[in-house]
């Protein structure tokens, strides 16, 4: 079937990889593949970086981190999401590592440990200010307490996470930093040591020391993007991804003519109007119609009326294009490039919504 392609260069993402190591001074990253990779494949991406040198992974379920196992990847693998005590099996069967954010998912593994005589691997996640998953500051203390009287469950890292690293007021985010240093300092009072600590998502990585840190969490800088405008760096990431798709119709219209739902786009003049088989259900957002465009044997076109769920339009003016050839929706050919930044900025969202959105009937073609 013709229909939208995403093709996904992996030598920009080994790229990518070197060029934030570079920038981290050598270290150890965890690459986030969580979300099928940001919309990438985490499998084909996880490997390629695997046999990169990219030794540590992050997911969201365990779901993820089985289907990575299953695809023999070898490295660490942390998963993000809340403890789900039906899981607990899984993950160490699959030597995955959990995320203990709440004292209850502490004393669920004590029971486990007690019936089972085994116990998974475990970060700890403590809440600096996201409010979302993690203990709170008063509960760590306690946390670490039981840790110790239940030796047998021994915790390798502890971590945060930024909610304004990727903003340009980055006050809230150092406040954050002193609670998590402060954390630290406690488990240091209590002579517990970890191997692991991190804090860093892509937006600290650039913007923010981490020198107490030994591991960076990336992932939207992989995979060629900037998590947002405003962020002011000279690192350079190449995109990862072109979003491609055929021409299956043109048509020679009127001046005046509508195209479109709504009516909201008509005609200059006598035009050419093309039919790309690609639509807001396999990721090309519905919102971008209004200064869209995509690339066409080296030129720019405008997009004409909304996209639609299957498909859109695109105004060609005089020229006549060759059914099946594709366009340009996302990424770089040559000079060419329409970024994920580009987008996100015209329709104020941000490039991590754009690339999880990719799917559909996209099909993923991998080189490099």
């Amino acid at each position: 079937m013709r229909g939208p392609e995403a093709i996904i260069n992996l030598s920009h993402l080994k790229t990518n990889y070197d060029t934030v190591k570079n920038h981290l001074n050598g270290k150890r990253i965890m690459a986030v593949v969580k979300a099928n990779g940001y919309g990438h494949g985490s499998i084909p991406c996880s490997i390629a970086l695997e046999n990169h040198g990219c030794d540590f992974f992050g997911v969201f379920s365990i779901e993820e981190g089985i289907e990575l196992r299953n695809a023999g990847l070898k490295s660490d693998i942390l998963v993000f999401s809340a403890l789900d005590p039906t899981t607990i099996n899984d993950a160490v069967k699959n030597n995955l590592i959990l995320n203990i954010s709440d004292k209850s998912h502490l004393d669920t593994l004590i029971i486990f440990y007690k019936r089972k005589s085994k116990v998974p691997r475990i970060h700890i996640k403590v809440d600096t200010g996201m409010t979302r998953l993690g203990l709170e500051i008063d509960e760590f203390k306690e946390v670490l307490q039981l840790l110790i009287e239940n030796p047998e469950i021994k915790c390798e890292g502890i971590y945060s996470h930024f909610a304004t690293a990727d903003e340009g007021d980055l006050s809230y985010a150092f406040e954050q930093e002193k609670k998590f240093k402060f954390i630290l300092n406690l488990a240091d009072q209590l002579d517990y040591q970890v191997n692991d600590i991190h804090f860093s998502n892509s937006g600290a990585a650039l913007n923010i020391d981490q020198s107490y840190c030994n591991i960076t969490r990336v992932g939207m800088l992989l995979y060629g993007a900037l998590p947002s405008n405003e962020i002011q760096t000279s690192l350079f990431v190449q995109p990862v991804m072109n979003f491609v798709a055929p021409i299956v119709s043109i048509r020679s219209v009127a001046k005046n003519t509508y195209v479109s739902y709504g009516g909201v786009y008509k005609t200059n003049s006598k035009t050419n109007i093309a039919v790309i088989q690609c639509g807001f259900a396999d990721g090309l957002p519905r919102s971008w119609f209004k200064n869209g465009y995509i690339y066409y044997n080296g030129k720019q076109y405008r997009i004409a009326g909304r996209i639609c769920m299957d498909q859109f339009m695109v105004d060609f003016g005089d020229d006549i294009p060759k059914i099946d050839d594709k366009v340009l929706m996302i990424g770089k050919d040559g000079n060419n490039e329409i970024r994920f930044e580009t987008i996100a900025n015209s329709i104020q969202t941000t490039p991590y919504v754009l690339s999880t959105a990719i799917g559909g009937r996209t099909q993923r073609i991998y080189h490099g």
